[in-house]
């Protein structure tokens, strides 16, 4: 594990930088951002009484060892100095470029924010992390690397601290490493994680280790001159190397209920050779000299894991009858391996580290795809946290389809979750499935390797209600409701249809005068409705009478609309107290429905509108929906009751940067949740729709100034659809 550099200097940090950067201009670049650093930093301390320069430093030391490139340290060396020194991003940028800037300023906001805690804005702020981690890969890794120097000196916080801070480190920042295939920090990051929060287990696995580790040393020596012997007679240029088990991947296994002593793969090798056909010729050999533990061989290199590791995995009985796990790779899979996305810094032709690496995150990384698919359909922020947690960060397995292609579900999934993350079709059309050749019921948990066939019937009814309580994923769920409630809006339509042709003849109508042209034209004008098929839709569904409809051309008696009205305007000292929110003086039995239209908030100037069915909805009076009419409006009011209410907000921004991060930050620090928002792009500008809760129309107005007020928005307005 690394060490925290407690003395470290420029002088050290730049040796280790030259070993693999030689372009004076990004040596001078480095150099002017510590210099720089230095002078803003000069006076402040650190919580462990060294200066605070020391941690940057560490921090860009810590980035030497993914070999970053130098816009990347640069950042490093700056990244508190505009939360801490009050330094500008536009001052950074006049001193060190665009995308220097834009790496600090990313990394300062995401330093302000809290990823750890249950509450609903403490859930937003993980929510923005995680959606706006695709800006640039870049700003997330320099944020682990600061993550993992502030992990190596936690031990000056409270034990409290240290064990809200290794939690979060272990909930959100180690599963990130993960996928981006960074080890060597991921485990530094899970082992001081490990320390700070089951310390009696870590050092038990610690003393254990000790306890064995000459025993160890000796077999691993004596197996390593073993296979080392074999692959030379058989002329395989290779580099052999003892390899040590990480104490957080021993925890897990102790976890699980493995004895310490049963953990074979204590004893392991890594075999580097030269080429892809090497890897397999000397995995031959090895298994023709040592007998292999059936089931334990792994083929990454076929069949590569998401984040890009590739490696052949088989554990062997070797010498003194031990067992060994032995890993053989070559060059090139090993830096993938230890160094994930960041072993792309090797690209240098200008402007093209960040979208080299970012295009690989995006085609590589279905994590980040799953993140954003997650997004759209979740609408509660801890529903979403909940469901990244489950379905990115936890582990998933990958089965195959019958043609080979790879498949990655989340692990619990079934076939129907398979069906579905094949196509909607297959998935509404299933009937059964068959898993390495054998019929398997459709609630049949799915292992990796599996191969699955979907068996469908085009004269299927389609999927089954109960399969919403067997699926995994969102996207299954989802699309099993969306046919649902396609269906359901036929079935409405169709029984709308019969019970209004019903109350027809029961109002002694004649049906083909009631459903001419020029009537349906009228009820549609008179009842705010778009088409026959809505309103049969709302009568099958119960939201409207069919008598309404039928009596919506006849004055035979006063409609309960009209009685309401009536009601209303003799007054009453009598309030409404069927809604917490409105009341209507001299009515208590009158549904209230706040408008979806214009979303009014408490202080904004309101009026009731009588929808025939509906009750009254209530609209702001700008509202042009109500503003033009004076029937049917009537007096309404709030009451005291601080709910939080949805309104819709657009954002004008005229920048191609992605202040998205920033905009929900504004709105989060003002205790404001987020329930939706979409980005529509143009030539001029671009435009984000937005749905907030607020307690107040005063509360929404400062989200709208403070938003009004970052760098880039043009306008910010209240939108009524």
């Amino acid at each position: 594990m690394a060490k925290y550099q407690k003395n470290i200097t420029f002088d050290i940090l730049l040796e280790k930088v030259k070993t693999y950067i030689t372009d004076s201009l990004e040596l001078e670049t480095i150099a002017k951002a510590y210099e720089f650093a230095s002078e803003k930093h000069f006076g402040q301390k650190r919580l462990t009484g060294d200066d605070y320069i020391v941690h940057p430093l560490n921090v860009a030391y810590i980035l030497t060892r993914i070999k970053a490139d130098y816009e990347t340290l640069s950042a490093a060396l700056l990244h508190d100095v505009v939360e801490d020194c009050a330094v500008s991003i536009k001052e950074i940028e006049d001193l060190f470029g665009e995308n220097i800037a834009n790496l600090v300023e990313g990394v300062t906001k995401i330093n302000k924010l809290n990823f750890s805690g249950d509450n609903e804005m403490v859930i937003n702020n993980q929510r923005k992390i995680l959606v706006g981690l695709s800006g640039d890969v870049r700003i997330i890794i320099i944020k682990l690397a600061d993550r993992l120097n502030n992990m190596q000196t936690l031990f000056v916080h409270s034990e409290r601290k240290q064990k809200s801070i290794s939690k979060e480190t272990l909930d959100i920042l180690t599963p990130i490493a993960n996928r981006l295939g960074m080890n060597t920090i991921k485990q530094d990051l899970e082992e001081l994680c490990l320390r700070y929060l089951k310390p009696d287990e870590y050092y038990n696995i610690v003393e254990n280790l000790n306890a064995t580790k000459a025993e160890r040393d000796n077999s691993v020596a004596k197996m390593m001159d073993n296979v080392s012997e074999i692959l030379n007679k058989h002329g395989i240029k290779h580099e052999i190397k003892g390899r040590s088990k990480s104490i957080y991947s021993i925890y897990k296994k102790l976890e699980k209920g493995k004895r310490f002593n049963d953990i074979f793969d204590l004893l392991a090798l890594r075999i580097y050779v030269d080429t892809e056909q090497d890897c397999y010729q000397a995995l031959g050999i090895i298994h023709s000299k040592f007998k292999p533990k059936p089931n334990r061989f792994k083929d990454y290199i076929a069949m590569p894991k998401t984040n890009m590791y590739q490696s052949l995995h088989t554990t062997v009985f070797g010498v003194d009858g031990q067992l060994f796990e032995i890993q053989i790779r070559t060059y090139e899979m090993d830096r993938v391996a230890e160094y994930g996305i960041a072993s792309h810094w090797s690209y240098k032709e200008k402007g093209s580290v960040k979208a080299v690496m970012q295009n690989e995150m995006e085609q590589k990384l279905q994590f980040f795809r799953s993140i954003m698919d997650l997004k759209k359909t979740q609408d509660n922020a801890e529903d979403f946290v909940n469901k990244v947690k489950e379905e990115v960060f936890q582990n998933t397995i990958y089965v195959f389809t019958p043609l080979g292609d790879v498949i990655e579900l989340p692990n619990g999934s079934t076939p129907i979750d398979f069906a579905y993350k094949v196509h909607t079709n297959v998935g509404d059309k299933a009937t059964g499935a068959i898993v390495n050749s054998n019929m398997v019921p459709l609630d049949y948990k799915l292992k990796s390797e599996d191969i699955v066939k979907i068996i469908t019937n085009n004269n299927s009814t389609g999927p089954s209600r109960e399969w919403l309580n067997i699926v995994q994923t969102t996207q299954a769920k989802n699309k099993i409701k969306a046919f649902f409630s396609k269906a359901n809006r036929e079935e409405y339509i169709k029984r709308g249809e019969e019970l209004l042709n019903k109350e027809v003849r029961k109002q002694k109508l004649v049906l083909s005068e009631f459903f001419s042209d020029e009537n349906i034209a009228k009820i549609l004008e008179e009842l705010k409705f778009g088409s026959l098929q809505e309103i049969y839709s709302n009568i099958g569904s119960g939201k409207l009478s069919a008598e309404t409809v039928a009596l919506a051309l006849q004055k035979k008696e006063i409609s309960k609309e009209d009685k309401i009205l009536e009601k209303a305007s003799k007054g009453s000292d009598k309030s409404s107290n069927n809604n917490s929110l409105v009341s209507i003086a001299g009515i208590d039995d009158i549904k209230v429905n706040l408008a979806s239209c214009c979303n009014p908030v408490l202080g904004d100037r309101i009026v009731g509108y009588i929808t025939k069915g509906y009750g009254v909805t209530v609209h702001r009076m700008v509202c042009p929906n109500v503003s033009n009419r004076d029937e049917r409006l009537i007096e309404v009011k709030w009451n005291e009751v601080v709910n939080k209410l949805p309104t819709n907000i657009l954002v004008r921004i005229n920048t191609n940067e992605n202040i998205l991060v920033n905009i929900v930050s504004k709105i989060s620090n003002n205790d404001v949740p987020v329930r939706r928002f979409n980005v529509n792009h143009s030539k001029e500008d671009d435009v984000i729709e937005m749905t907030v809760l607020v307690n107040s129309k005063e509360q929404l107005l400062k989200v709208m100034n403070d938003i009004n007020m970052i760098e880039g928005v043009t306008e910010v307005e209240r939108l009524i659809k």
